[in-house]
């Protein structure tokens, strides 16, 4: 079965993809990996996660892929030994030297070539191969026969990993330079401010200062704004073609994205290996789901052919959004009957319907009849803030669980 690789922009979201059913999660540290802007990890957090991951029976691969200049070389030769003493199963890297010097410093590590590497063809994928590369992420450019042909042109000792799910770039394999160029933030060291969101404007040559309104919908256009990827329905599809790794998208994403499109991609998966014909029926049931989180309209990208102008979104930059993030819980202990101490996430009162997400199945129903604070004190309501409070909670919900509420449609 295909390994099922979820992402972790914090200890928060790792934590919770692993309880969720990811095989695998990905991760960055405070350098050298591709999403700045994420919480990432310190090397104390790192070794946390690790540790919980495996004890959880998961592997942590931590992105090392910038697409580095000279000074960026400086200290990776000791982050990289720091990886290995904490014995992190995988390094994600793009750049040919950064990916030779791990070779030297650490030999015995896995190296998988990520997607900023733009793999495209299979004499590509041998060449990383031969250089020590046990895995390549296909570029995300690929079609399913591109893939298929590729592992049939390719030894079965090096994997093949693809997204299956996220946000996608209007670049090549994400190596952009608007955000550089306009913002001065670097998209290939990381701080991409996602120029392609922004609203444009014409400007003709003779007049200058004169702005012209490039209108689609009553909000303007998004003219490089891409839909998201969505494979779930396709990963027989996947699987025939080779991939032995299915890659969600999304260490900027907070730990409800995380739960809600690990839990759904690993039921597919489960279902297919267990009876296909039940994974077959539940197609609509796994899109319901991933409907719920923020996201954009979801396309197959390049897998089933070239995307022509249905793959972009040009109505809007907002994403759609069905539920929103009201609480994890942190314990339901034996001796406190009925009640699970809670770590609110969103403003929620007594008499609110809610829901629990729960690791397999459809969201779990319920209502707030009770809230006290730590102390025991009753509380009408819960206001928007990171407290502790105890809640009357359904007999599924563990340790870990997310809780959510339904946005009024």
């Amino acid at each position: 079965m295909m390994e099922l690789l979820a992402p972790a922009g914090s200890l928060e979201a790792l934590k919770t993809a692993v309880l969720y059913g990811a095989d695998a999660v990905y991760v960055g540290g405070e350098m050298y990996g591709l999403r700045a802007k994420a919480k990432n990890f310190d090397k104390g957090q790192l070794a946390e996660g690790v540790a919980f991951a495996h004890a959880h029976g998961v592997r942590v691969h931590v992105t090392v892929n910038i697409i580095a200049h000279n000074q960026h070389l400086a200290g990776l030769r000791d982050y990289l030994l720091y990886l290995q003493q904490i014995k992190v199963d995988a390094l994600i890297m793009a750049d040919a030297g950064m990916i030779a010097l791990a070779r030297e410093v650490v030999p015995q590590m896995e190296i998988h070539l990520s997607t900023q590497a733009s793999a495209t063809n299979y004499a590509t994928f041998n060449f990383w191969h031969q250089q020590g590369v046990q895995r390549v992420v296909a570029a995300r450019e690929l079609s399913l026969e591109e893939i298929k042909e590729i592992r049939s042109h390719t030894p079965k000792t090096l994997q093949i990993e693809a997204f299956a799910h996220g946000a996608m770039c209007i670049s090549i394999s994400g190596r952009c330079l608007l955000s550089h160029y306009l913002t001065g933030r670097d998209s290939n060291l990381g701080a991409c401010t996602h120029p392609c969101r922004w609203q444009y404007r014409l400007v003709e040559e003779s007049r200058p200062g004169e702005y012209f309104p490039i209108a689609e919908g009553e909000e303007g256009t998004y003219i490089f704004n891409s839909k998201d990827l969505c494979m779930v329905e396709y990963l027989p599809e996947l699987a025939a073609a080779g991939v032995s790794s299915i890659k969600i998208e999304g260490r900027m994403k907070t730990p409800l994205y995380v739960a809600m499109v690990t839990k759904v991609y690993r039921e597919a998966l489960d279902d297919l290996q267990q009876d296909s014909s039940r994974y077959a029926r539940k197609k609509e049931y796994y899109k319901s789901l991933l409907s719920l989180v923020s996201h954009r309209s979801y396309s197959t990208g390049f897998y089933l052919g070239a995307p022509g102008p249905e793959s972009q979104v040009y109505e809007t930059a907002d994403y759609i959004k069905q539920i929103d993030f009201v609480g994890k819980v942190l314990k339901v202990p034996q001796d406190v009957e009925g009640l699970a101490l809670v770590e609110q996430r969103g403003k929620f009162s007594v008499g609110d319907e809610l829901f629990v997400l729960p690791e397999k199945g459809d969201l779990e129903p319920f209502i707030v009849e009770q809230i006290l604070d730590e102390s025991g004190e009753a509380q009408a309501s819960a206001p928007h803030a990171q407290q502790k409070l105890w809640v009357n909670l359904p007999s599924q919900a563990h340790a870990g669980c997310i809780l959510v509420r339904k946005r009024e449609s």
